[in-house]
Formats: structure tokens, C-alpha cells, sequence
């Protein structure tokens, strides 16, 4: 939930390492975390986080900056937060209802929780719109397709399998991607964020996920990628692939 908002443990830390390992190839230009401390970075006394751990395991973006948001944090869970999960089932089961639908007195309904994240991809779309039309201003269409562009699509877990998606025209060479974000978040959170994207903008999914995969909750610091395509700038009409789900091998 928000209102215990604890940094996190040992095992977390170590698990944090652990993406940070595994992400280390991939060159990031924007990070966005909740702001709730197991997510982001905390002072110097109490260590890093999540996401600054992240960071500072890459190759290519350790200084890149952390934008906090709190349109990213988790669930609200009301007068559940800080008790066992047994705890809110037993609520849920008193109320005749069953969670993750069971909204616990202040707590966020799932219909509340999915608008925060709708409201974050329709910034994150406009953000990605305005860098294009910022780039192809200032160097023109082709800016985009130089440089060592290959060095930003070491996605561990496709085994490459994504630059079909990201290639273009110019010679079978990897197009760079207006954006590539790092979004660190919440597992009831992105579970919601990511039953946007499927029921209401028609993602595209894996072949070979299954039902439970995709109402599962991520595990901690599980990995979900996402190919957005934006044709002409149309923000009403996203096209979303998912590459991977909840990807754990790192663990």
C-alpha cells in the first residue's frame, strides 16, 4: 500500500542488484519512479533503492535523472495497509466480495487505481510525441537512425527477438527509439496498468502467455517490456506490444 512506506529489506536490495545487473545493457532516456521509498532513492543514510540501484548498475545512464510520480504508486489499501494479506481476505470474505476487487474502508477501487496509470501512459505518449517532433525539428527525420544505435537494444530477455519491431527502412539498421523508459513501480499497481493495456487498447501478447500469467502479480523487480508504436503522433490510438511479462530470470 502507501501509508507504511518502509525502505527495502535485505532481500530486496539484493533483488534490486540484481535487475540492475541485468538491465545494465540497456540504454535508458528517461526513468520514472513512484515515490514511495522502495521504489525510489532514499538519502544517503538509508541507501538506494530500487530504481537508483537500477541506475546505477547501467553502462550508459548512471547520471541519467529520477523522475518521482506519484501517479506510480501502489494501490491505496485504507484500513488494510501494514496487515498480513490474510487479513484482507478475511475482510474481503466478510464483505461477500474476493480480492484484488475488495476495496478495504479508504482504500482505492481497482476502476481508481487503473485511471492513475491510464493518466501516466497518456503523459508518457505525449512526452514521447513532443520528442519526436522536437528531434525531426532540429536534424530532421533521418537524426534519428545515427549514431551506435544497436548498443541500445541489448534487451536480455527477447534474445533479440524485438529488433524485428524496432528495425527500419534504412538498411536493415536499428532505428533509435524516440524514447526508451524505465518505469519502476508496484506489483497490484502495474497488475492494473497492465489490464489497461490488454481490455481497454488491445495490446498485443506473447503467444505463449496464459491467463494466470497475465493476472499474475509481478514478482519483485519482475521485468515487463513494452513496444509502443505512435502512428503520426496519434495519442488516441497507441499500438502496444508486449514482448515479455513479468520476466524473473534475473532472480
Amino acid at each position: 500500500g502507501q501509508g507504511v512506506d518502509e525502505p527495502l529489506s535485505a532481500t530486496g536490495f539484493r533483488q534490486a542488484d540484481a535487475a540492475g545487473v541485468f538491465l545494465s545493457n540497456v540504454k535508458f532516456t528517461h526513468v520514472f519512479s513512484s515515490d514511495l521509498l522502495r521504489a525510489k532513492q532514499a538519502s544517503a543514510s538509508q541507501g538506494n533503492q530500487t530504481a537508483a540501484t537500477i541506475l546505477g548498475k547501467n553502462k550508459f545512464c548512471k547520471d541519467l535523472e529520477i523522475k518521482y510520480d506519484a501517479r506510480l504508486r501502489e494501490r491505496k489499501y485504507g484500513v488494510a495497509e501494514g496487515k498480513p494479506l490474510t487479513e484482507l481476505k478475511a475482510m474481503a470474505k466478510a464483505a461477500g466480495e474476493q480480492c484484488p476487487s475488495f476495496t478495504p474502508s479508504g482504500g482505492e477501487t481497482l476502476d481508481e487505481v487503473r485511471e492513475r496509470a491510464r493518466d501516466f501512459f497518456e503523459f508518457l505518449c505525449q512526452l514521447a510525441v513532443e520528442l519526436e517532433q522536437k528531434e525531426q525539428g532540429t536534424h530532421g527525420a533521418a537524426g534519428r537512425s545515427s549514431g551506435r544505435s544497436e548498443e541500445q537494444f541489448v534487451f536480455p530477455w527477447t534474445n533479440h527477438c524485438s529488433e524485428a519491431e524496432l528495425s527500419s527502412d534504412n538498411g536493415g539498421a536499428a532505428k533509435t527509439l524516440d524514447a526508451n523508459i524505465l518505469v519502476v513501480s508496484h506489483g497490484a499497481y502495474m497488475r492494473n496498468w497492465i489490464g489497461y493495456f490488454v481490455s481497454d487498447l488491445n495490446c498485443t501478447l506473447p503467444t505463449d502467455l496464459t491467463k494466470s500469467q497475465l493476472s499474475a502479480v509481478s514478482p519483485n523487480t519482475g521485468v515487463s517490456h513494452f513496444i509502443i508504436k505512435l502512428e503520426n503522433g496519434n495519442l488516441l490510438k497507441p499500438e502496444i506490444t508486449c514482448v515479455c511479462l513479468n520476466q524473473d530470470s534475473h532472480l
